[in-house]
């Protein structure tokens, strides 16, 4: 009786999470209010611990074999932000296969409303800008953040159509790629070519096993 008391009284405390967790809006309210917290808390008389701890060094090791060692922002960013990335073109490689985007007018008006949604405000951005010191900033208005415009579309629901969700972030994905791809080529001292030449194999790769 007492392990079912136990397991009675775990059950009603863990429901509510396991119920959150289950619906499609509880990504984006995660993602909203862990930047709510993070920008407060960067702006705070704290903002010191702030940036002691997204610097804070991890480590994984593997006895002599192996060894990764960064601070807890290029685990973000370098690491889970990849695995994001790939699980979301994984899921527009499908569109594009076999959904929405296989038609190639379909496919082509999120690509068109990117390269327009990147150029419009770099070009704004020039226009007020020009001639003072922050010019050099125009490459920063050009990308979408993918993450948060995914996040608030998990927020709506099923009350957005499932056109304009695949609509939306290929549109997003595909501004981000330009966005890197201008970083590499204006925002860099040097532009390793070898890396280039290794991904571009992969990418070959994989449009061979298609």
């Amino acid at each position: 009786m007492g392990i079912k008391k136990a397991t009675k009284v775990i059950d009603i405390l863990t429901d509510p999470f396991e119920r959150f967790f289950r619906t499609e809006a509880s990504s984006g309210i995660l993602l909203i209010v862990a930047t709510v917290i993070a920008l407060s808390w960067a702006n705070s008389p704290w903002s010191g611990l702030y940036g002691k701890v997204i610097h804070y060094k991890l480590t994984f090791q593997l006895g002599e074999l192996f060894m990764i060692s960064k601070s807890l922002l290029l685990w973000v960013n370098d690491g889970l932000m990849a695995i994001f990335f790939f699980v979301v073109g994984l899921e527009i490689k499908r569109e594009i296969l076999t959904g929405e985007l296989s038609d190639i007018k379909k496919a082509s008006m999120p690509v068109v409303a990117a390269l327009g949604g990147m150029a419009i405000p770099a070009l704004l951005f020039i226009g007020l800008n020009h001639g003072k010191p922050g010019i050099e900033g125009w490459g920063i208005p050009m990308a979408t953040d993918i993450a948060f415009s995914l996040g608030i579309l998990s927020l709506l629901g099923k009350r957005v159509p499932l056109n304009l969700k695949i609509f939306l972030t290929a549109f997003a994905i595909v501004d981000d790629i330009g966005a890197v791809i201008i970083i590499a080529l204006f925002y860099t001292s040097q532009i390793y070519w070898t890396m280039v030449f290794i991904s571009a194999g992969l990418f070959a790769i994989l449009i061979i096993m298609l």
